[in-house]
């Protein structure tokens, strides 16, 4: 609205400043809808931190909620020489493992030359892995130096590596050529050197590294490997070997079943859930000393989510050594948080997988306390869940308040600009009547005058 500043000139009156109070005063009908905006945003941000918290109970669930993570197992390793990494399929064990000889890589080195950038002349040099094919790396003329062979056989990805050596004699550039896989297998050889490269370049006899395979004896049993990184030797289990026992000696390897994770998992569960409850708390608390109310202070749709929950935990599973969670030593406290006697679950994971399995993860994906846990939330925080439709209602309801307001801020906009010009008329009423009344009082004044002179 246009600020009017000509108003009370001809009256004499401060007409501005009634109406900026009259505008005040009509501007005031606008402020329930801005209350009530306020609490809608702030409902909508509060079921935001609902599904927040309502979603990382949903993960430490669903981490609860598969077999085979009950069943998984980790591995240690006793003595140098020797990591091991266990897989999902490993099975608990106790290994002795010497390693007697470590797989090596062979290279092979050419004879020295004098410069490095000397053309050596076109040809082909032909490269054999194993038993495999031979692989040929053709020079053209004019790009046939000792950096030229290296970079060609670099760039043919021919499964070696070439490099050059400088050996400090008189003609110290060496070709050194090295297959990228350890073991026999993948022993490089030169199968041929043909055209005018054939008389400038040639190889040792003897390789500069020999291949070999990596041999190792795990319970006594000898192994042979073709490379360091030894897999099946022991069921699931992944040997990685970086160096020979002592002779005589040996590394024990343990694998078992990994209770540390599980005790993990499930103090993780508790933990989430107690986040989840201080969350709920501070959504409905109540200061009466203050007035203070949380955002969901008896709100219907927290009341649902409580309700679930609560109904979940305290029904347990239908069957299996562990029905309930106090079973597992997780009692429901009377401020609705949970508590976890550490001693109790220790020994279940110990002794009672399988039972702590069950209980959790159930015959399906659905059966166990976290399959319930898992649907009862699916049905809250989906995309028509229970949170998202109390969201979208609130939504709705501000999309609503906006129009409102908006309709209200044009009325009263009109009705100012009404003010306005009746103020003006007013205004301009008053002047005149002023200017009248001015008039008046001269003619009286003159009538006077000449009445006074007459006598």
């Amino acid at each position: 609205m246009t600020t009017i500043t000509s108003l009370g000139i001809g009256s004499g009156l401060d007409l501005n400043g009634l109406l900026d109070q009259l505008n005040v005063a009509e501007r005031g009908k606008l402020e329930p809808i801005k209350l009530q905006q306020k609490s809608h945003q702030a409902r909508i941000s509060a079921y935001g931190k609902l599904q927040g918290v309502l979603a990382t109970f949903q993960s430490a669930a669903t981490k609860l909620n598969d077999a085979k993570f009950f069943q998984s197992v980790g591995s240690s390793v006793t003595g140098s020489g020797v990591k091991a990494a266990a897989g999902a399929d490993a099975q608990p064990g106790r290994f002795d493992v010497a390693v007697t000889q470590l797989a090596r890589a062979q290279s092979i080195a050419s004879v020295g030359v004098a410069d490095r950038e000397e053309q050596l002349g076109a040809g082909t040099v032909s490269l054999k892995l194993g038993n495999g094919e031979p692989l040929s790396i053709i020079l053209e003329p004019g790009k046939s130096s000792l950096n030229d062979i290296r970079n060609a056989i670099n760039e043919s990805k021919s499964g070696v590596t070439a490099s050059i050596v400088n050996d400090g004699s008189g003609e110290p550039y060496r070709l050194v050529i090295t297959s990228n896989k350890t073991g026999t297998e993948s022993a490089v050889e030169i199968d041929s050197i043909d055209g005018d490269l054939a008389g400038k370049l040639a190889f040792a006899v003897e390789p500069v590294v020999t291949a070999q395979d990596a041999q190792l004896k795990v319970n006594g049993i000898d192994i042979v490997s073709q490379s360091n990184q030894v897999k099946g030797a022991i069921q699931g289990v992944t040997l990685d070997l970086t160096e020979t026992t002592a002779e005589g000696s040996s590394v024990t390897v343990v694998v078992e079943r990994n209770t540390l994770a599980i005790r993990e998992a499930v103090s993780g569960f508790v933990k989430a859930y107690n986040d989840m409850r201080g969350t709920i708390s501070g959504l409905t608390k109540f200061n009466a000393d203050t007035g203070d109310a949380g955002e969901l202070l008896g709100d219907s749709t927290l009341r649902t989510v409580e309700n679930r929950m609560r109904s979940v935990l305290n029904g347990g599973v239908g069957e299996g050594e562990l029905r309930m969670l106090s079973d597992l030593g997780i009692k429901l406290q009377r401020d609705g948080t949970l508590t976890l006697d550490e001693d109790r679950l220790s020994d279940i994971v110990a002794n009672q997988p399988g039972a702590l399995s069950a209980f959790f993860a159930g015959q399906d994906k659905a059966g166990g306390m976290a399959g319930k846990l898992n649907q009862s939330l699916d049905q809250m925080l989906g995309d028509r869940g229970l949170l998202n439709n109390a969201k979208r209602g609130l939504e709705t309801r501000l999309s609503s308040l906006a129009d409102r307001f908006e309709r209200m801020e044009r009325s009263i906009e009109k009705t100012i600009d009404r003010y306005r010009i009746q103020f003006g008329q007013l205004d301009s009423m008053i002047a005149t009547m002023n200017q009248t009344s001015d008039y008046l009082f001269q003619q009286f004044d003159m009538m006077n005058a000449q009445l006074g002179r007459k006598k």
